[in-house]
């Protein structure tokens, strides 16, 4: 079963601003911030934007419908929830196999704000409990990043595929 979405960015329109790493962190911290609190906020985004001198793009999780670091968690902590791949926190014990399995290094370790000595993976996880959905799509002031559908994934396949039978 294909996941339902992925969000992806596009490097000729990334100016590597990171509101999308902003956008990220606010929408995942629990705190209704006021002026002063948002200090307080942990600085810890689902995804990371990687910039070299020619160019920069934010990469996050592909909701991979294998789910490599899903496979690899012997804690059975990362798990399929409304079609996204998704992080039980409370399950993780920190062993880093999701971080060494995942393809695209999409998967991050955090503090636990509970124990600050324990760790537990985090990755995109699309916003899932945010009413909007992605916020780093909503917010980034240039329109690099799109949230991919599985119906525009298998258009795009289908017409590739009429493509090189019409060329072959």
């Amino acid at each position: 079963m294909m996941n339902t979405a992925f969000v992806i960015g596009n490097p000729d329109l990334c100016i590597g601003c990171r509101t999308c790493e902003i956008a990220c962190v606010l929408a995942h911290t629990e705190k209704k911030l006021g002026t002063e609190e948002i200090k307080e906020v942990p600085f810890v985004p689902r995804l990371t934007v990687v910039k070299t001198e020619d160019i920069s793009v934010p990469i996050q999780c592909r909701q991979c419908e294998d789910a490599p670091c899903a496979e690899a968690c012997p804690e059975k902590a990362i798990v399929q929830r409304a079609q996204t791949i998704y992080v039980l926190a409370n399950k993780c014990v920190g062993c880093k196999n999701c971080i060494m399995a995942c393809p695209i290094g999409a998967v991050y370790l955090t503090r636990v704000e509970e124990n600050p000595c324990q760790k537990t993976a985090y990755k995109c996880d699309l916003c899932i409990d945010v009413e909007d959905g992605p916020q780093c799509v909503k917010k980034c002031p240039t329109k690099a990043l799109s949230v991919i559908l599985p119906e525009a994934i298998k258009a795009s396949i289908k017409e590739r595929r009429a493509n090189t039978v019409r060329n072959a």
